[in-house]
């Protein structure tokens, strides 16, 4: 949940570390501080609040130094202030640590320093650390970490620095990211790869249990034997500019409109000029996939909603039966998963902890796991046995909209290869789908041309204070998506509810005015969600609708508003219809003077259970 930024070589550390931050905000915005190595002292500087008010400090009150760790926190133990904010320093202030997870035994680990005569001055679980070091330091600052990692329980990634060893910087990671940046005469380490752009584009990924020692002329990787590691540079091909706004006037406004290029390149590696599906990923052969007798789609939020458009997917193509779980309720149920599931874990991040945790789950139980993710060399990405890549590039807004849109094209994908494998659609059934999928970028264009309509309802309709979205089959899935993205980022309360459970309980609580948006995408679903919106009309509800062009004028008649989307299958309308609900939701968040990029209480990846 929080980032993590280190450096140390002959430039001035300061400017570097904000720099990487900068970058990091969106894992965290709770508060930030910097420790420096200056002189013959570790100087700590942490406030409360946005990064800027740390930057403000540090113009004021210039902190030298060619060694240091930063972070930006989204807090966990302890409430949001100056002393619980990172770094953490040791008792007689010789270590400073910035840390992102969790400690799982720090209240155990705490009594115990306690008695040997410890004493705490924050609520985080990361001052811990910082003690165990120092109780375990005896000159050697690789031992003294190492010791101390033997004693910590959970997912967490560390950095590192000594005052009695200012030519080193340490990085360590269980269950957390942490890269390593490779500088010249300058080594650098952070929590994600935007940090270190401006400086390097070669990196190492740590893998579970490693540490890296830098110093500025040298990087050693050591496994949890103490054993150094030898390990490939990773060369970073994307651009920084991919990690600015553009222009825009938020990264997720900026996300929205670069969905038609997202979906472009999730589709275009995997198409052949005869429209057949070549997924490489899938080392599978036919006789092995013909082997499951189930798909399990573990996921958490957006990602799960996109999984619940994949069941619908591949059960239609493939005739596969799908179960689609939320992760953080997997493991925890005894699942149903044994060595005939092939279990598809969808993250964007591909460090999310519950679908970490059920990914392991269902491989101990002797699953087949295929992941879907967006960010190469993540956690999730090296540990499940096949790996999609969604190639949407960097998504910086909390909320999720391309990768969301990305997901969802790639179940369709591996939907419809299933389904031509397992022979329930002809080659001919599945080129036509194809072709069909290639249309998308350019009707999601069409629907993001049509913004200023969207912005003028969300400009009338954002003081609601309970909004409802309603659907049927699939367009059931994407009104979840819809009101997720209108509750996280403007902080009305919405929930979806499938349209048919309405009159179950729901529709007791429409009054006068009350906005319902109502999908109707589906064919054989049409009547039923008229009659439905005929229903909440005839209580005082005020509908939008979003349905396909052809059916705009007769929707008209049952609405008060009409959004429409380009016609396309049953199928891919998810892909569609949920573009003006990402709009709406924007816009209303930007109308009530919301932070649309970092919502309130929310963090991008949620890496803690």
């Amino acid at each position: 949940m929080c980032g993590i930024v280190g450096y140390i070589g002959q430039q001035q550390t300061v400017p570097i570390l904000m720099e990487g931050l900068q970058k990091l905000e969106y894992r965290g915005y709770d508060s930030a501080g910097v420790a420096i190595y200056s002189g013959n002292d570790i100087l700590v500087k942490k406030f409360k609040g946005r990064l800027s008010v740390l930057a403000d400090h540090l113009a004021e009150n210039p902190l030298p130094g060619k060694v240091g760790i930063g972070h930006t926190r989204w807090a966990t133990h302890g409430e949001p202030n100056d002393i619980n904010a990172h770094p953490h320093t040791s008792h007689h202030g010789k270590i400073a640590v910035v840390h992102n997870g969790i400690v799982e035994n720090y209240l155990k680990l705490k009594d115990w320093l306690t008695t040997k005569g410890t004493v705490f001055h924050t609520e985080t679980d990361t001052e811990i650390i910082a003690h165990l070091i120092e109780y375990y330091y005896e000159g050697d600052l690789v031992k003294a970490v190492q010791k101390a990692i033997l004693r910590m329980e959970g997912a967490y990634a560390i950095g590192v620095i000594c005052k009695d060893q200012p030519d080193t910087l340490i990085g360590y990671r269980k269950d957390n990211p942490l890269v390593v940046g490779i500088g010249q005469g300058e080594n650098f380490i952070a929590s994600d790869i935007p940090a270190l752009l401006k400086y390097t584009r070669d990196v190492y990924f740590l893998e579970d249990g490693e540490m890296a020692v830098l110093t500025e002329g040298n990087i050693q990787i050591l496994n949890e034997l103490g054993e150094t590691m030898i390990r490939e540079p990773f060369h970073v091909t994307w651009d920084i500019e991919a990690a600015e706004k553009g222009g825009y006037q938020h990264f997720m406004l900026k996300e929205m409109h670069e969905q038609p290029k997202a979906v472009k390149d999730t589709l275009s590696p995997r198409i052949d000029d005869e429209n057949r599906i070549l997924l490489d990923e899938l080392r599978l052969t036919g006789e092995e996939l013909n082997h499951f007798n189930k798909i399990t789609i573990v996921a958490c939020g957006t990602a799960m909603h996109a999984g619940l458009v994949g069941k619908h997917a591949i059960e239609t193509f493939a005739r596969i039966p799908v179960e689609v779980e939320i992760a953080s309720e997997f493991r925890y149920r005894d699942p149903f998963v044994d060595e005939r599931t092939l279990l598809i874990a969808v993250s964007q991040s591909g460090e999310t902890a519950d679908t970490l945790a059920a990914l392991r789950e269902a491989k101990a139980r002797g699953a087949h796991v295929l992941t879907i993710t967006n960010v190469v060399g993540s956690r999730i990405s090296r540990e499940a046995h096949d790996v999609f890549y969604t190639w949407a590039g960097p998504e910086i807004a909390v909320a999720s909209t391309k990768a969301y849109i990305t997901q969802v094209v790639a179940l369709y994908l591996i939907g419809l290869y299933l389904a031509e494998l397992k022979g329930t659609m002809t080659r001919q059934q599945v080129g036509e789908k194809v072709a069909e999928l290639k249309t998308l970028p350019d009707k999601i264009q069409q629907i993001l041309d049509q913004q200023e309509t969207i912005q003028e309802l969300a400009n009338k309709q954002f003081n609601q204070q309970s909004v409802f979205f309603i659907g049927r089959g699939i367009d059931d899935y994407t009104a979840k998506e819809g009101s997720l993205k209108l509750k996280e980022i403007s902080y009305i309360h919405s929930e979806a509810i499938a349209a048919g459970e309405l009159k179950h309980g729901t529709i007791a609580l429409l009054e006068e005015g009350t906005l319902v948006v109502a999908l109707a995408t589906q064919e054989q679903l049409y009547d039923k969600m008229l009659s439905n919106m005929k229903e909440v009309k005839a209580r005082g509800a005020y509908v939008v609708a979003v349905t396909e062009e052809p059916r705009a004028a007769e929707v008209a008649l049952s609405a008060d508003v009409v959004l429409t989307i380009p016609d396309t299958h049953n199928e891919f309308t998810p892909a569609l219809a949920v573009v003006p609900l990402q709009l709406f939701a924007y816009y209303t968040a930007v109308a009530r003077g919301a932070d649309v990029d970092k919502p309130k209480n929310l963090a991008k990846s949620v890496t803690v259970e």
